[in-house]
């Protein structure tokens, strides 16, 4: 079983940035891939930014340029860092994480992360 644990959250300017922090436990777990979704009121979840652990990474149109995420293997931790944010931006940001067994692939979600673009 893995275990995501977001941090970073919180209320931000209109082109202000901001980091968000997820890491996955027990570190020994080697996972596929990890990343970030979000999601708003009435609105189905959508892609931010992944990144696999080979170093490959997909950004969604809406942020592309504006975020970077990175990933430390070792601490089984992903980031995203994200610029020049827009109202557009506030939602909840879930961390992701892919797992590969014998048995297939499993998705794992944190509990997320309320980030709010606002003046």
């Amino acid at each position: 079983q893995v275990q995501l644990v977001e941090s970073g959250g919180g209320l931000v300017q209109p082109g202000g940035s901001l980091r968000l922090s997820c890491a996955a436990s027990p570190t020994y777990l080697s996972l596929h891939t990890m990343g970030w979704y979000r999601q708003t009121p009435g609105k189905r979840r959508e892609l931010v930014a992944t990144i696999t652990r080979i170093g490959n990474t997909a950004y969604a149109d809406a942020v592309k340029g504006r975020a970077t995420v990175s990933g430390d293997n070792a601490k089984n931790t992903v980031y995203l860092q994200m610029n020049s944010l827009k109202p557009d931006d506030t939602a909840v940001y879930y961390c992701y994480a892919l797992r590969y067994t014998d048995s297939g692939g499993t998705d794992y979600w944190g509990q997320g992360t309320q980030v709010t673009v606002s003046a």
